[in-house]
């Protein structure tokens, strides 16, 4: 088992930046998935990036090349570095974890872009 504690969100004009961060309550080396997921008002929640143990990544089309997912082990962290953001970039974010023991969501962080 493990919590998942998402941090970073904040309210950004469009073109901006943003680092989210998502501490694990224990060691994440072993962990293979590793994801951050969104949610805008009114729609789904949708894979925004993933990183496997091995550090293989993988991205949804609309953020490809502006968005960067990375993990620290040592620190049990997980980043998503959000470049040029754009207002449809607005939504909820959620980090999560895929273990033997089954899917461990954060809290979620509210990220928020104006145009």
């Amino acid at each position: 088992q493990v919590q998942l504690v998402e941090s970073g969100g904040a309210l950004v004009q469009a073109g901006g930046s943003l680092r989210l961060s998502c501490a694990a309550s224990s060691s994440i080396r072993s962990i293979n998935f590793m994801g951050w997921y969104r949610q805008a008002p009114g729609k789904q929640r949708e894979l925004v990036a993933s990183i496997t143990s091995g550090g293989i990544t993988n991205y949804a089309d609309s953020v490809k090349d502006r968005f960067t997912i990375s993990r620290d082990n040592a620190k049990n962290t997980v980043y998503l570095q959000m470049n040029s953001l754009k207002p449809e970039d607005t939504a909820v974010y959620y980090c999560r974890a895929i273990l033997a023991t089954g899917s461990y969501w954060g809290q979620g962080t509210q990220v928020t872009v104006s145009s």
